[in-house]
């Protein structure tokens, strides 16, 4: 191993991920990038100041002539990327894998990011399961004695998702320093299966979350660039699809797509981010900013609907996929009336997606495929996609991203328990290493329970007052926090403790950590914090269970786990 390299975690598995060259490979990438990376997020604080001082995003006139250059387009859809009709997402956990693989999904998003706690455990075992996964001899038994083993003929093209540019990987140090988690994802992902991918007719492709303008688009094309390089491989081989999950990127979709070109594969639209980084962006603007409960927020708020269908015009016009966002109900075998209103839920919002011209759609559960794929035929037919519908009738409009005035709904006290309870419980399981987590029917991810915490915040920073004439207030909170505390079931190795202090900090403090996940894994993940923890997850509602036969825990899972709401 490099000198310049430390490991300081351990984890099954690790010598096969962790080899000499592959760590030489990330440490070529980040010798080559950390230093923009850096200034990048540097320029992310001052944007995120900008608007808390009453700044507001805006389309830039730098860039205007990408955007009136009609004669641009990306890269055509790589193999294996030519009809995305279903994606089903999820952790790389290794049954979830398997069961993603028989899904009958055209896409599969593996998961490195929101779905997945970024325990050493885990970012290991991603690795291996990946490996395996590619190379056909993938297979689980579980401690009961269950097998599973890939049975499709035909399995989903493999898209893996790193964690975001802000996020590092402290249990790898060069030069005394945490290196970026994206980097590790990616670079480690990238060196142990490009060749493999290829020599099988696929690719290395990727998701890129949590993006917030071109220059950060800029920097990945300039790290696929190269990683091809070091590789030996043809450049424009990777594919991207980049997730516009931030107010700022919706005002540069069609810049990302023009610095990915050579690389890309469209944009998604990542729903439930998209809306925290709108809570995030102006929690301290004033009422009319404030949004009723995370249950209200429904894809056909005007506001939403501007956001979705300008992103599948700036695809389209490119010649990029537009890929819709997530469904997130958990069929139950012990509730089949609930089952029943969610696939109607589910048929619903697919079929919106579909007639707004989207080329495919997310979902969180194996169950969740088949209704997917029937409102999507519906357009499609036998056509791939629908990337020459360029949707010339909607209008190019930043007020409209921001205008929330017409949002309809109300903050209740319902609401407000719910968001606190959420937040809690998803945080302890995060803290064990569930990322993606079934919580009264729902899959909850970072994504959802970023909009739990930052919603809390934000009504009490702005004095806010439920249905019931009552103002949200750090006491009354506090109070929630309480009554819950006493009311959580407490399985054993359960980290209620440090979830309770965790949401304390992110939700009722005067300072607003930019993301849980970042307060969450320096607070609790960091080398010397890190707890091995096992066990079952704790769940609120019996019947949503994780573990439900056939599950694909996913953001995925929740990149949008409210869709049970979005759908409404």
């Amino acid at each position: 191993m490099h000198d310049r390299i430390r490991i300081t975690a351990h984890a099954e598995g690790q010598e096969r991920v962790l080899t000499d060259d592959a760590l030489r490979f990330v440490l070529e990438l980040h010798d080559a990038f950390e230093c923009t990376r850096q200034q990048l997020l540097q320029e992310r604080r001052k944007r995120r100041a900008a608007f808390a001082d009453g700044d507001s995003p805006r389309f830039l006139e730098a860039t205007r002539r990408i955007r009136e250059d009609a004669s641009w387009r990306v890269a055509p859809p790589a193999p294996g990327l030519e009809d995305r009709r279903v994606e089903i997402t999820g952790p790389i956990e290794r049954k979830m894998t398997i069961n993603a693989l028989n899904s009958g999904a055209k896409v599969w998003l593996a998961d490195c990011e929101d779905a997945s706690s970024p325990l050493w455990r885990n970012v290991i075992a991603s690795q291996v399961n990946l490996q395996d996964a590619i190379r056909e001899r993938i297979e689980y038994t579980s401690p009961e004695g269950k097998e599973y083993r890939v049975t499709a003929t035909e399995t989903p093209t493999i898209v893996v998702r790193p964690r975001g540019w802000h996020l590092d990987e402290h249990r790898i140090l060069i030069d005394g320093k945490p290196v970026s988690g994206a980097l590790v994802d990616f670079g480690l992902h990238m060196f142990h299966n490009a060749e493999e991918l290829l020599a099988r007719g696929s690719g290395p492709y990727f998701y890129l979350p949590k993006l917030e303008g071109h220059l950060e688009a800029r920097l990945w094309n300039d790290v696929f660039r190269m990683a091809q390089q070091l590789l030996v491989i043809p450049q424009g081989t990777i594919r991207a699809t980049v997730l516009i999950e931030t107010i700022t990127a919706a005002f540069e979709m069609e810049e990302i797509l023009y610095e990915l070109r050579e690389h890309s594969a469209g944009l998604n639209a990542g729903r439930w981010d998209y809306l925290f980084s709108m809570i995030k962006a102006f929690r301290l603007r004033g009422p009319e900013f404030v949004l009723p409960d995370r249950s209200q927020l429904t894809m056909t708020a005007p506001f939403m609907r501007a956001y979705t269908e300008q992103l599948v015009r700036a695809c389209h016009r490119r010649g990029a996929h537009a890929i819709g966002g997530m469904a997130a109900f958990v069929p139950s075998a012990k509730d089949p009336e609930a089952t029943e209103r969610a696939l109607t839920a589910v048929a619903s919002d697919k079929s919106r997606e579909a007639g707004d011209g989207f080329d495919g759609s997310w979902v969180a559960h194996p169950g969740l495929v088949a209704t997917c794929r029937e409102a999507f035929d519906a357009v499609l037919g036998e056509r791939p996609n629908q990337i020459e519908r360029t949707r010339e009738d909607v209008p190019v409009d930043g007020d409209a991203l921001i205008d929330l005035s017409t949002t309809e709904g109300e903050i209740t006290d319902e609401g407000l328990r719910s968001n606190i309870e959420v937040g809690i419980r998803y945080m302890e399981a995060w803290l064990r290493g569930h990322g993606a987590v079934a919580i009264h029917s729902l899959m909850e991810d970072a994504a959802t329970a970023e909009i739990s915490r930052s919603q809390v915040w934000q009504w009490i920073h702005n004095e806010s007052v439920t249905s019931d004439g009552r103002t949200v207030t750090r006491e009354r909170c506090l109070g929630v926090v309480d009554e819950l505390d006493r009311s959580f079931e407490r399985a054993e190795g359960n980290r209620f403790r440090e979830a309770i202090a965790l949401f304390r900090e992110i939700a009722l403090e005067e300072t607003y950590p930019a993301f849980l996940t970042l307060a969450g894994t320096e607070r609790y993940l960091a080398e010397g914090v890190e707890r091995a923890t096992t066990g079952p997850i704790p769940v609120a509602d019996a019947s949503a269970a994780a573990d439900e036969e056939g599950a694909a825990e996913p953001e995925g899972a929740a990149d949008e786990a409210a869709e049970a709401r979005a759908a409404a």
